[in-house]
């Protein structure tokens, strides 16, 4: 005798497939573009060290025409440690805060950034134009996710518990 034959059709592979595209928590997408704008700035710094002359300055104690002192290395420490801090800041900070601090410290590095090209001779425009245009566009990019963070819209039940600090009580049935 013969096994009965099964009549099912293999299984089909999915002919297209969509890719899952979660939501990106507001906290980690302004740490990451912190993050970025932090390299960029230190690497901004760290290619103009490869300009002629750049290096000897740096020995005669000068850098972008200021004496490299006990001031400018403290301006220069904070300004590097401002956008580290945004890093932790931003992943970690209550909502209300987090989005308040983002707006105010990303919208004053958009001077901050452009400061850099201040006395630059126009042979390095473009290495300077192109740093300056990235890093704003990480700042806008900052800017534009903290401004447009999400609302979450509380229920009826919890704004009245909330205006009262009481909880809601059921009325009582008699």
């Amino acid at each position: 005798m013969r096994a009965p034959q099964s009549h099912t059709a293999p299984e089909d592979p999915p002919s297209q497939s969509t890719l899952e595209d979660l939501r990106m928590p507001v906290r980690a997408k302004l740490a990451a573009a912190w993050t970025g704008f932090m390299f960029l700035y230190l690497y901004v710094d760290y290619l103009a060290l490869y300009k002629p002359g750049f290096v000897d300055d740096i020995r005669a104690g000068i850098v972008h025409e200021f004496d490299a002192g006990p001031t400018f290395v403290a301006v220069a420490l904070t300004l590097m440690a401002i956008p580290i801090l945004m890093i932790l800041l931003s992943a970690t900070l209550p909502a209300r805060v987090n989005r308040g601090i983002n707006l105010v410290v990303a919208t004053l590095y958009i001077p901050v950034s452009m400061f850099n090209a201040v006395g630059e001779s126009w042979t390095y425009f473009y290495f300077y134009g192109l740093s300056i245009g990235l890093e704003v566009l990480f700042l806008a990019f900052i800017l534009r996710s903290a401004w447009t963070w999400p609302r979450r819209i509380a229920p009826p039940a919890t704004l009245a518990a909330g205006l009262d600090s009481e909880p809601l009580r059921r009325p009582q049935q008699t």
